[in-house]
């Protein structure tokens, strides 16, 4: 998993409360099985049209949202189901940072496994971020996490809360499997003392 340290990227909207993890990736669509290509099935029911065109009503779709990696939506973020499949879809789609002022526990543990940072801001400041990406035509958003801040080029600053286990967890680029290879020679030492016991 690659290391997460500071994102500059444009911001995208999605301005709902309670997004779904079908909302996300739709459950037709998790018969892959890989990780990857669910990019293209996000958001599926509202970024197209019965005939497969793009809907020019979805937020998402309007070009001043292409290449974000930045997005922003509201309260219960991932809620529904506990697929796997939303965050990965969310990764491949190009995004690397979520903004809302919640999630639902299992997605947003599941960010943190998949390389995502989903940060929790409170309503007042998702408020102003969407303000500001309506104002902004390609409203760009640095995201630093060594500093733990948000800002833009308009002089906006803030500051953001983050476990410190899950923030190193992105800042080295570990997944579980990763910070338990980091143990290999604690668990070696350990098997052989098992062994030992187990045959003596």
């Amino acid at each position: 998993m690659d290391a997460f340290k500071k994102l500059t990227g444009i911001v995208a909207p999605v301005d709902r409360v309670n997004v779904d993890t079908d909302a996300i990736i739709p459950k037709q669509f998790l018969k892959r099985i890989e990780r990857t290509g669910f990019g293209q099935f996000l958001f599926y029911e509202w970024r197209f049209d019965e005939a497969g065109s793009d809907n020019p009503a979805f937020e998402m779709n309007k070009p001043r949202y292409k290449g974000a990696s930045v997005l922003i939506s509201r309260a219960n973020f991932g809620c529904g189901s506990s697929r796997e499949h939303a965050p990965w879809a969310i990764m491949d789609y190009g995004f690397k940072t979520v903004i809302a002022p919640s999630y639902a526990d299992i997605f947003y543990n599941n960010c943190f496994k998949n390389g995502i940072l989903p940060i929790k801001l409170s309503e007042s400041q998702v408020d102003e971020l969407f303000n500001r990406t309506a104002a902004h035509e390609g409203y760009v958003l640095t995201v630093d996490l060594e500093n733990k801040t948000l800002s833009d080029e308009f002089g906006l600053t803030i500051q953001f809360e983050l476990d410190e286990h899950r923030r190193q967890f992105l800042l080295q680029g570990l997944d579980d499997i990763g910070l338990t290879l980091m143990h290999t020679d604690e668990i070696d030492a350990y098997e052989k003392r098992h062994a030992a016991k187990l045959f003596s």
